[in-house]
């Protein structure tokens, strides 16, 4: 059966990083990103699913569930061997056949985030986060997309719920510090840099960004 989200490697071979963004503070963020959701509840363990009346809108058959992992499974070979076009092709039967596929929409979220297709990206985020609530990577994916668009609040917002979700993970300390860099919010800034560091030393972009705040 194929694993309920993206191996480790598969968001590295889309990450932003790999094509210039908008913002050079974003693509410092992206230099190390690495988004593991091997730990994720795979779809027909959610909560949200589980809860909604199978009806004739809403009901995704056995077969189409299967399908719809097949599908994503040849998205993610796609993309690894950097062939996003065809990833994305298949991306779209995925979520297609299954709405409720968070590993497609999640997959699909980093190949429209590496094109620079943020809005795209952040609907996409947002519908994989809404799948897995209080999951760290579909928050900070869309964080990243809301960052390179200038929606800097937003991308607060959902840093700060991913260092909730995972107080240990240095890439959402590390971003959460720019954005309130970029809000003007010196005190929350030095406190997210400072985490990042404790956690990740050799963190050159939280290091910095703790020179210029004066952490």
């Amino acid at each position: 059966m194929v694993s309920p989200f993206p191996e480790p490697g598969f968001a590295q071979s889309l990450r932003p990083c790999r094509r210039p963004l908008a913002l050079l503070l974003v693509a410092v963020a992206l230099s190390g990103c690495s988004f593991d959701l091997g730990s994720l509840m795979p779809e027909k363990e959610k909560p949200q699913q589980e809860s909604k009346p199978a009806t004739a809108d809403n009901a995704v058959s056995t077969g189409n569930v299967s399908e719809a992992q097949s599908h994503t499974a040849k998205a993610q070979a796609l993309a690894k061997s950097g062939d996003t076009t065809a990833a994305l092709d298949e991306f779209n039967r995925a979520v297609a056949l299954d709405p409720y596929n968070a590993q497609a929409l999640y997959g699909r979220a980093l190949v429209y985030q590496g094109n620079n297709e943020h809005d795209l990206a952040i609907a996409d985020f947002g519908a994989a986060s809404g799948l897995n609530p209080q999951k760290v990577e579909p928050l900070l994916g869309r964080a990243i997309s809301y960052l390179a668009i200038g929606k800097v609040k937003e991308a607060a917002a959902d840093l700060d719920e991913a260092s909730e979700a995972d107080p240990h993970n240095a890439q959402v300390w590390t971003i959460r510090g720019q954005a309130y860099e970029r809000l003007g919010d010196k005190t929350k800034a030095a406190a997210s840099y400072t985490k990042a560091v404790a956690l990740r030393p050799r963190d050159d972009a939280a290091r910095s960004g703790l020179t210029r705040v004066g952490g």
